[in-house]
């Protein structure tokens, strides 16, 4: 089955083809350092993240470039987010960058998201940023004016593709108070004329100023990724200006397609509202981390297709939680099963093989169908079903179980990062030492009934039941089995 991505210029399905055969090049707009990342940027870089794997399991090469902002972001008044932040913390503009983008890579790392392959600072690609706005000022699409570059959409016929919108029909000055010496409202900045004690300026053949947000992306990805490459991905709230600039910016200067494939996350909600600073209804990732397990954070943001919105709750997150222990232990269970499993039945091998590998198609047709996460992890929950109940039943042999632990180690580690290895089972312990702890209590449990002290008996039963580990009693003893609720 052929790879299908939405492409949100298209505005449909597309089967995915790349430029070059066996070689993903794609970009990704990565956060502007200025504070702490929350959980709607988590939602952005952990799909992001599982595409990348994705492809890299299927064994293509990925080119993944996700850039720093470390500079010409600006708020809707004009101030830079930078030298806010730094005003904020009494520090320098620099001492804001690097103290948010190592707090940033610290998330992502703890995450489980898969470091990009080229992570470039603005700030340190304004040769490359000053080069394009000269192309564009060549090319007529932009012009200068005591000391700022414009960009002037009227110049661009297409400006507008992406987010459907029309030059005519777009309010002027939406994001940035407007501007009396541009040509056209909706123009924006390329080069912006520094204050004499504006912190951070270059010089530049305009004088000295500062880049605008938009021409970095277009100059940083044509250095590493080309003129045209495949993959462009991103959160939907930047579509308008941030996307759209880009490409009016990349397609002015090359005159060739920016990328092939637009790649847009759904924003995360927060009772119907967008999570973001500026509303104050977010949770930061490091705070979300104190309460929940990376898995669960990964189970809550992969519940959900990447380019819907999601709902932040903390039932959610708790129901998230729950499925990523679900998950897990039917994993490590499989693994310690596997420590003495024997060789077994070959017809009822063929059979149980031949289940699993109906899941690992049903995760797969998941994934090529526009990396349909959330298909992808029922197939997962739907397999620990089957697996219980063959091990419970005896039935689950050595053949069967390398099979298993292999498709829990790929598709839910290596591909979606939701299963835990091995060495970081049970908060760092190992499946044996969880399935022997569990067994340690059904010993005690039937102390306790021998001794007819039901009540305890049945605590200790209720215990186990809360974190979804089910006792039967039965003929042979006392077996468990994870629950799948």
């Amino acid at each position: 089955m052929s790879q299908t991505i939405y492409n949100v210029l298209s505005r449909e399905k597309e089967v995915f083809k790349p430029i070059n055969e066996g070689r993903v090049m794609m970009y990704v707009c990565g956060p502007t350092v200025y504070d702490n990342s929350h959980l709607g940027h988590a939602k952005t870089y952990v799909s992001f993240d599982v595409v990348v794997r994705w492809f890299r399991y299927n064994g293509l090469k990925v080119r993944y470039v996700q850039n720093i902002t470390d500079v010409g972001h600006l708020l809707d008044d004009g101030e830079d987010r930078i030298l806010k932040g730094a005003r904020r913390e009494k520090v320098e503009p620099m001492e804001i960058v690097e103290r948010y983008m190592r707090a940033y890579f610290e998330d992502m790392d703890a995450l489980g998201v898969v470091r990009p392959d080229i992570s470039p600072r603005a700030s340190a690609h304004v040769p490359e940023q000053i080069e394009m706005i000269q192309e564009l000022i060549a090319k007529g699409h932009a012009y200068e004016v005591d000391g700022s570059v414009y960009y002037s959409v009227e110049s661009f016929k297409e400006y507008g593709k992406l987010s459907g919108r029309h030059v005519e029909e777009m309010e002027a000055g939406r994001r940035v108070a407007v501007r009396d010496e541009k040509h056209h409202p909706m123009d924006f900045a390329l080069w912006i004329k520094a204050p004499p004690n504006h912190v951070l300026q270059w010089p530049s053949p305009w004088g000295r100023g500062y880049p605008g947000w938009h021409i970095e992306c277009s100059a940083m990805s044509n250095k590493y990724l080309g003129p045209t490459f495949d993959i462009h991905g991103g959160g939907v709230d930047n579509i308008f200006p941030h996307n759209e600039c880009e490409i009016a910016q990349s397609e002015g200067a090359h005159e060739q397609p920016f990328t092939n494939t637009w790649m847009l996350t759904g924003t995360l909600l927060v009772d119907g509202v967008k999570m973001s600073k500026s509303l104050g209804n977010f949770i930061t990732i490091k705070d979300a981390l104190k309460q929940y397990r990376p898995e669960a954070l990964r189970v809550f943001i992969l519940s959900g297709l990447y380019r819907s919105p999601a709902d932040y709750s903390t039932s959610a997150l708790d129901a998230a939680t729950k499925g990523a222990e679900r998950i897990n232990t039917a994993a490590r269970r499989v693994r310690v099963e596997l420590k003495n499993a024997r060789p077994g039945d070959e017809a009822n091998n063929g059979r149980l093989i031949d289940l699993l590998d109906q899941y690992r198609m049903r995760f797969t047709s998941a994934m090529n169908d526009d990396f349909n996460a959330p298909l992808a992890l029922s197939a997962l929950f739907d397999m620990g079903k089957d697996l219980n109940t063959a091990i419970d039943e005896g039935t689950a042999s050595q053949p069967v179980l390398e099979q298993a632990d292999a498709v829990y180690r790929e598709l839910g580690g290596q591909v979606l990062g939701v299963v835990q290895p091995e060495s970081q089972a049970s908060g760092g312990g190992s499946a044996e030492r969880e399935a022997g702890l569990i067994q340690m209590l059904i010993d005690m449990r039937l102390e306790a009934r021998k001794a007819k002290d039901y009540a305890r008996a049945d605590s200790i039963r209720s215990q186990l039941m809360k974190f979804g580990v089910i006792l039967e009693d039965g003929p042979k003893g006392t077996t468990f089995r994870i629950s799948s609720n």
